[in-house]
């Protein structure tokens, strides 16, 4: 985190992709942990995602390698976003999901399981070219998958941070025929857990979890079925991003969420006293969240 008087990073494109599926009678979400030598968020567990990169930004390959039409990206990824944006964000997305997760949201003719065995095995090798994805969709005939993609929400990394982003989240379900593996580099270990249990474990230390991450889970958790989700998700839109606010106070780091009553303030006060002691449990609606020893956790609003 950055002092109150340094300058104010650029966020950086990124795309972010919530894999999620139904076992054992609930919904289940994917989760990996950052390897602890990463820049961003190290330690914590996330959902697959990244940067979007040169490579993700070029619509006269990508239009002939994805299974929507520009009118179709439009409608369903777009809104705000350009569809030559929207298919750049997906295309990320959907890269990353392979790199991270080793999970592959795409299909070709006449596909053999052994076809995403030998593609999840090669996002492994070292010293890959940057452009190793494109040319694997283009050469192989693969088709990206953007119709399993569903719009969830857009996040940009508070101004105090020292590396920002400006994230788009995608929800999409795992493919039943794939299995998640972490690539051991960015990611060393990955979980497939419900959002309760999820947020349990953030607040006991064993899943560490990213602020956006927390919010997302709080959010998935009514939902009992992968139907009902997809049915929020066809009908949700981009928006208005969120943009938390990251406020340094009394030697303690509190996150402000947009939907905090003290958020529009031009200077935040906060009652920085015994915040242990306001600790919500996981679950509990929540407008802002405080670092404790690593660990961002939601708290009640305490009056100064």
């Amino acid at each position: 985190m950055k002092g109150q008087n340094e300058k104010t990073v650029s966020p950086v494109p990124a795309a972010t992709v919530i894999l999620l599926r139904e076992h054992a009678g609930e919904v289940q979400v994917y989760l990996l942990r950052r390897s602890k030598k990463s820049g961003f968020m190290a330690g914590n567990y996330v959902f697959p995602g990244g940067t979007v990169d040169e490579q993700d930004r070029k619509p006269q390959i990508w239009l002939n390698r994805v299974d929507l039409d520009s009118a179709e990206i439009s409608l369903r990824l777009g809104g705000n976003l350009s569809t030559a944006e929207a298919l750049a964000y997906s295309v990320a997305g959907i890269r990353e999901t392979l790199e991270e997760a080793g999970v592959f949201l795409a299909f070709r003719n006449n596909q053999q399981e052994e076809d995403l065995e030998r593609v999840c095995l090669t996002r492994l090798a070292a010293d890959l070219p940057a452009d190793w994805f494109t040319k694997i969709a283009v050469s192989e005939q693969w088709t990206l998958k953007l119709s399993g993609l569903f719009r969830w929400s857009h996040w940009v990394t508070p101004e105090l941070m020292k590396r920002r982003f400006d994230t788009r989240f995608f929800i999409a379900a795992m493919p039943p025929e794939q299995i998640c593996r972490p690539d051991s580099r960015e990611t060393t270990h990955g979980i497939w857990v419900s959002p309760g249990k999820a947020l349990a474990g953030n607040l006991s230390g064993e899943i560490p979890l990213s602020p956006p991450g927390v919010v997302t889970l709080q959010e998935i958790l009514p939902y009992k079925s992968m139907a009902q989700l997809q049915e929020e998700a066809a009908n949700r839109r981009w928006g208005a991003a969120l943009i938390p606010r990251l406020v340094l106070q009394d030697k303690e780091a509190v996150i402000v969420e947009p939907w905090d009553p003290m958020y529009g303030q031009e200077k935040i006060a906060l009652n920085t006293n015994d915040l242990a002691r306001v600790v919500l449990p996981a679950g509990q609606p929540f407008s802002r969240m405080w670092l404790d020893n690593g660990l961002w956790k939601p708290i009640r609003i305490q009056t100064v």
